[in-house]
């Protein structure tokens, strides 16, 4: 049971294979379109110290955004980072979880967390991690941490991230993830006023955490019941399109059934791709002052060697072969 929750995919219902390697030959797919946006326009908001590191990797930072969702099938305990079930504890269980890790385990065990989720325990285990590396100067691992870091921020953003019901799958309305956190945002975020200001240091990180999971589980009921409402109205040859995706003709919301949904969530997708921007650029920062500030200026030209790169694909081939169970070459 434990692997079957922990596999549940956030996106339109097709095979996990098919989607791991989607994943690296689409730049177009919150899904990848809005991951790669969030940790970019995060980079903006940083003060001038940090910006001379970050803006010089900013392309690392913005197509590495999704790698927690490229390994998520392939790197056993990564699944349950995205997400958490709050129904799963109870009532009002978002405001009575413990807030760290480890009180969190004495009370329900480590299987019961990652049965449910653990994405709010996880920005808190990446905001050490990313501490560390800056007080190492690590650039490597600043970038690889902080890239990890904003994906699960982000995460903790969808309201379709804090519930069982994470497709729609208990009420009739599969797909609706992948068309709350992908369709809506590559329809409409061009037009999104994503500007949230400089970055501010974050004293209560864990309580920051929790608070970003609350907000957008109490926005669950409107994604929900909004969509439904809808699909009443609006006869089903009209909900859907069949649309070309790089050669590839889709079933996808249409673009009429799209864009009434968006005004009915009242900027909804927005103010949450917002409310990530700005967490992102939050906790970058605070990782940096909680370091000491360390002088990133002559880290810049050290961050992404050839070794470093090569490195890298390596550890995404690795991905792959443990995804597709591939023998390698030395053992043929």
């Amino acid at each position: 049971m434990l692997k079957k929750k922990a596999d549940k995919s956030y996106f339109l219902p097709i095979l996990p294979i098919c989607f791991f390697f989607f994943a690296y030959t689409s730049p177009a797919l919150w899904g990848f379109w809005a991951h790669q946006r969030i940790n970019r326009l995060a980079v903006f908001s940083l003060p001038p110290e940090m910006q001379v590191f970050f803006k010089k990797n900013i392309e690392y930072l913005t197509e590495n955004a999704v790698n927690p969702d490229k390994r998520r099938y392939a790197v056993v305990g990564e699944a349950p980072r995205h997400y958490i079930d709050a129904e799963a504890y109870g009532d009002s269980a978002l405001y009575k979880l413990p807030f760290y890790w480890n009180e969190a385990v004495k009370r329900y065990g480590e299987d019961t967390l990652a049965l449910n989720g653990t994405v709010p325990w996880a920005i808190q285990q990446y905001k050490f991690q990313l501490t560390e590396a800056f007080r190492q100067k690590n650039a490597r691992r600043i970038l690889r941490v902080a890239a990890d870091l904003g994906h699960y921020i982000a995460d903790a953003n969808v309201p379709l991230h804090t519930t069982r019901n994470y497709n729609g799958q208990r009420t009739g309305q599969e797909g609706i993830h992948a068309f709350w956190e992908t369709r809506l945002p590559e329809l409409f975020a061009e037009d999104y006023d994503m500007f949230v200001g400089p970055a501010e240091y974050e004293e209560k990180v864990a309580l920051r955490a929790w608070r970003a999971v609350r907000q957008s589980n109490a926005a669950l009921d409107s994604v929900l019941q909004f969509e439904s409402q809808l699909s009443k109205q609006i006869k089903p040859e009209h909900k859907y399109a069949l649309e070309d995706r790089n050669g590839v003709v889709i079933k996808t919301y249409s673009r009429e059934f799209s864009q009434r949904y968006h005004e009915m969530l009242h900027q909804q997708v927005e103010r949450q791709m917002r409310a990530s921007v700005k967490m992102v650029s939050d906790f970058w920062f605070t990782c940096w002052v909680d370091a000491g500030q360390p002088d990133l200026a002559h880290l810049a030209a050290l961050s992404q060697d050839e070794s470093g790169k090569d490195e890298e694909i390596k550890e995404k081939q690795s991905w792959l072969q443990r995804l597709f169970n591939v023998r390698s070459e030395n053992e043929n």
